[in-house]
Formats: structure tokens, C-alpha cells, sequence
């Protein structure tokens, strides 16, 4: 045996009570349980994890780590917290599949989710050439090549449509639609195990429903999944959910609902109504699953809130419009008076937008104050305070919006399909504390503290669930033959460490993660192992 772990109390990702159990690991999987007895004999490693919980390694089914995971050998914002596997290629917006000049419009347009990747060599084009590169993107002492955790990606909707025809807002030819319809069977081939969209971001989300249906048809012929960040979280947000519900239907996709919260004062105390349309469609056979963050805000960048027309032709047009002073008091109009789409429909409260990050350094005053408290010190409106900022920063300016409500978050965690996922955003001064803490918060917070979750619940939720949900046959429970992508936590004291003012705090408690069998935390430190590698899906031909 590599390595025995002994004492532990196992929550194995069923949702059952846990038990006391030895483990034998060997080969990077479980050997042996041993669940009465003395523990396995070994010449090799032992764990004494007496007064700890062992648990499948949690898998983040929202990361924005795309650039991250070439960047970072180390990645401890994730493995701190028993992130053994994330799913980036989140909201419709990633770097495969590209030409050059979608590669360069990307890389503008969301530098305030991955910074503009001027360190990183861009040499791939393809999916297959992007999943391939993280796979050999760092090597270790001991000669592993691959990246600091397991990651699966989707193939990004706003992407593909960029790729086909560029920033407009307009129905594709036939021969622009068979194109996105090759280039994503192609990609479920390379290795996507699904598709994403941000269909309140442009340009994805200028596709109408027949276009989506198409795509998500092929997605599923292919064995994977449509995992849309929807048309409005705010108001008409039960009426976007139902839309995703009847495509998924339609295009007979099963069907994952991104960061699945309910938004805004018009939905204060509504959960329950998209639960009840959730468990109305899963009744009728639909498969349907869901993630969530634990906190009340959300974290996107800027421009996001626009009018969607301000962003039509790509992030170039969108600054030309900006500098305007016609124009721009039309998008003032439509942001303050109208409620503009990308603000999903409800006029915007500059008192919530709170700046997190912006890319050049002459913009650091902004952060951690809202937009009202800026436009307060400086004599200006709040609309020229983010007018200036979006120009001056180059629409790189990241947010915190302040719009959740925590009887909607603990409603929504206790769903049947519920899963966990981060929606982190790393780059920023002050970044939305989830990045760091989204799973001790789980544990510590909504578990230990306010018991909306029992334990074993809570570990189900953030294991088996999203296993299922990627067709992950051998990770997510802890059983003999699984891979041994586990994690070890403190019930008594597992807890997030970042907050609002200091969100880089690592949490406590969870001393030990392994993938793979090799420990890439132990007694709270950083191995120097690299022991991740992609997860391709089922369509993958090598």
C-alpha cells in the first residue's frame, strides 16, 4: 500500500450517516476500507486522522480559473479548501475555440476575470490544443506534468458564436450555424463535457432559443450537458429559468443551471417558486441540476451591466460609445430609468455595486467603496463615477453586486439537485471572498453553525452530485477502486478564513487534501506536488 490512513471518521458522498473507517490507498486509488478491525498493514506512508472527517475531494462546478491553472503551479486559493476538481469555461466566455482575432477580443474582454494573460503563451487554438496544454502546463521535483488540480471544461456558447460571426446581434446564416454546429461536436469530441453560455453577457447572448436548441442538441448526441447563465436573475428571473427549462426540453439536453440564485428586491422570499418550477419539470423526467454559492453577492465585471446594445461590435465599439456624450447619456438612461438588460432588467442601485479589482493601478481608489460612495467624494454622479471608471480602466473594472438575499441562498442549498460551485473570481485587490472560501463556508457556516445542512448532506452536495452531473464514473464517493481525490477536514473548527475585507485569507481546518494519492496539502501546507490533469468527457476521442 502507498499510504494508510487510519481513524478517520468517512463521510463517503451518499448522504449516509459516516462511520469510522482505515483506508489503504495504491496506484492514486482507494485499495481497501476497512471498517472494523485493525488498520491495514503497510511498509509504505500512515496517516493517523484520528479527530478528522475524510471526505471525497469537493468539485467546484462554477471556476473561473481558465488562465489561472496555467498560471499558478500552486492554485492554494482552491486546493486549501479540498478542491480536487473544478469546471471552468463558465458563462459562455473562455479561450477555445479561437482565431486570432476572437483570441484578442477574449482576452480584452474579460481581463477582469483572468487578467489580460500577458504572461501566458497562447498556443493553442482548438479545445483539444487547450486541454492538451493544461496537461503539460507545470512540472514538479518528481517529474509530473499537469496543473494543481483536475479540471473538466465546457465549451463556451458567447465563444463559438463570437468565432462564427463576430459581436452582431442578429439570427446566424445557415452556413454560420452549421458552423457552431461542427465546431461543437468537435469540441464534445476534443473533450467538453458540456456547453456554457452567459446569455446576459455579449455576444452570447444575442442567440435566440432556436440557435441554443440546435447547439445543446449536438452537446447532447455527445453525452453532455447545457449549463447557461440565463437571461435574468433579476426581474423576469422565474421567466429565464422556464425558458432554459423548455430548451433543455426541446433539445432533449440535460441541464445545469449556473450560480442558480434569485436576485434583486423583486425577488426577496422567492425561492420557492423556482423550486416549485424545478421540481415540476424534474417530475415530468427532465434532468435538471443546479450550483450555488454560500454569500449574498455576486461578482461580475463592469461593463456586464451595460445595455447590451452598448456592447454590440466588441469591447472597441463599447468604448466608442462611452466617449460619446450623446450616447452615453442614452446608456444612462437605460441603466438608470429603463433597467438595462445586462443589469437583468431592474434599474440599477449604484449603492450595491461595490468596485473589487480594476487593471491599472491609477484606478485603485475605486476599490472597496461602491460606486455612490466614490460619486459622493468626488462631486460627480454616480453614472459619470462608473462612465470614467469603465473608460479610464478599459472596461476592466471588476464588482461586487449586493443584491442577494440569504433567505433565497439557504432555501435554494437544500435542493434536491443542489450542487456547490465557487463562481471565484481571483484577479482584483479585494475579490469576492467565495474565490477562497466557498466550501469551509459550506462546512463551517451553513452545517456546523446555522444547521441548514447536516453533514453527510452537505458532502453529497458537493461530491456524488457534480460527479453524476460530469459522468464521472470513479470520483465523488469513497468506495474501493474510486480514485483517491480526497480531502480531510476538522468538523469542530473547518471554516472560511477570507471575508469582505480580507478575501485572500486561506480557511482552517482542512489539513490535508490529496488527488491522485498524493497529498497536495499535508498539516496545512503546500505540497510541492502537481498532480491534476483534465477530465475529458464522454465524447473524447483521443
Amino acid at each position: 500500500m502507498d499510504l494508510v490512513i487510519k481513524n478517520a471518521r468517512v463521510a463517503d458522498g451518499t448522504g449516509a450517516p459516516a462511520y469510522p473507517a482505515h483506508l489503504a490507498l495504491r496506484g492514486g486509488r482507494i485499495a481497501e476500507i476497512h471498517r472494523g478491525g485493525p488498520p491495514p498493514t503497510t511498509t509504505g506512508r500512515t496517516l493517523d486522522a484520528h479527530g478528522l472527517t475524510l471526505a471525497p475531494g469537493f468539485i467546484d462546478m462554477h471556476a473561473h480559473t481558465d488562465l489561472a491553472l496555467l498560471r499558478d503551479p500552486a492554485h492554494t486559493a482552491k486546493v486549501a479548501q479540498g478542491v480536487t476538481l473544478e469546471v471552468i469555461g463558465q458563462d459562455g466566455i473562455s479561450y477555445a475555440p479561437v482565431d486570432d482575432t476572437t483570441l484578442a477580443q477574449i482576452r480584452r474582454t474579460v481581463a477582469g476575470w483572468n487578467g489580460d494573460g500577458s504572461d501566458i503563451d497562447f498556443d493553442w487554438r482548438s479545445v483539444g490544443e487547450y486541454l492538451d496544454r493544461l496537461d503539460r502546463a507545470h512540472t514538479d521535483p518528481y517529474g509530473n506534468r499537469g496543473i494543481a488540480l483536475n479540471a473538466a471544461y465546457l465549451l463556451p456558447q458567447g465563444t463559438l458564436r463570437m468565432l462564427a460571426l463576430g459581436w452582431q446581434d442578429r439570427e446566424p446564416t445557415a452556413d454560420e450555424l452549421d458552423l457552431m454546429r461542427r465546431e461543437t461536436a468537435k469540441a464534445m469530441r476534443e473533450g467538453a463535457v458540456g456547453m456554457s453560455s452567459g446569455l446576459t453577457y455579449t455576444p452570447g447572448m444575442y442567440a435566440k432559443d432556436a440557435e441554443l436548441t440546435a447547439l445543446c442538441r449536438v452537446v447532447a448526441e455527445h453525452g453532455g450537458f447545457y449549463c447557461p447563465h440565463h437571461r435574468s436573475y433579476g426581474a423576469g428571473a422565474l421567466e429565464a429559468y422556464a425558458e432554459m427549462v423548455a430548451l433543455a426540453r426541446e433539445a432533449d439536453c440535460p441541464l445545469h443551471l449556473a450560480h442558480a440564485t434569485m436576485n434583486f428586491g423583486v425577488n426577496k422570499g422567492r425561492a420557492d417558486d423556482l423550486l416549485a418550477l424545478l421540481d415540476e419539470a424534474l417530475d415530468a423526467g427532465s434532468d435538471i441540476t443546479l450550483d450555488t454559492y454560500p454569500y449574498t453577492p455576486g461578482s461580475t465585471t463592469l461593463a456586464a451591466v451595460l445595455p447590451s446594445w452598448a456592447s454590440e461590435g466588441g469591447p472597441g465599439q463599447t468604448l466608442a460609445r462611452l466617449r460619446d456624450d450623446a450616447t452615453a447619456e442614452r446608456v444612462r438612461h437605460h441603466l438608470e430609468e429603463l433597467g438595462s438588460d445586462g443589469c437583468h432588467g431592474v434599474p440599477v442601485e449604484w449603492e450595491t455595486i461595490e468596485i473589487s479589482g480594476v487593471t491599472h493601478r491609477s484606478n485603485s481608489h475605486h476599490v472597496g467603496r461602491t460606486v455612490l460612495e466614490t460619486a459622493r467624494a468626488t462631486g460627480r454622479t454616480p453614472w459619470e463615477t462608473a462612465r470614467r471608471l469603465l473608460l479610464d480602466d478599459e472596461l476592466g473594472a471588476t464588482i461586487l453586486q449586493h443584491v442577494g438575499h440569504e433567505e433565497n441562498v439557504q432555501t435554494i442549498m437544500r435542493h434536491r439537485v443542489h450542487t456547490g460551485g465557487s463562481d471565484g473570481i481571483l484577479q482584483g485587490a479585494k475579490p469576492h471572498p467565495r474565490a477562497y472560501g466557498t466550501f469551509p463556508e459550506y462546512l463551517g457556516k451553513y452545517v456546523r453553525e446555522l444547521g441548514v445542512l447536516s453533514l453527510e448532506e452537505c458532502v453529497a452536495h458537493l461530491t456524488a452530485r457534480p460527479a453524476a452531473r460530469l459522468r464521472l464514473a470513479d470520483r465523488g464517493l469513497v468506495r474501493e477502486g474510486y480514485r483517491a481525490d480526497l480531502v480531510l477536514f476538522d468538523a469542530d473548527t473547518v471554516a472560511a478564513g477570507s471575508t469582505y475585507a480580507e478575501p485572500r485569507t486561506r480557511p482552517v481546518g482542512i489539513p490535508h487534501v490529496l488527488i491522485g494519492g498524493e497529498f497536495v496539502m499535508h498539516h496545512g501546507a503546500r505540497t510541492d506536488v502537481i498532480a491534476g490533469r483534465t477530465v475529458r468527457g464522454p465524447a473524447h476521442r483521443p
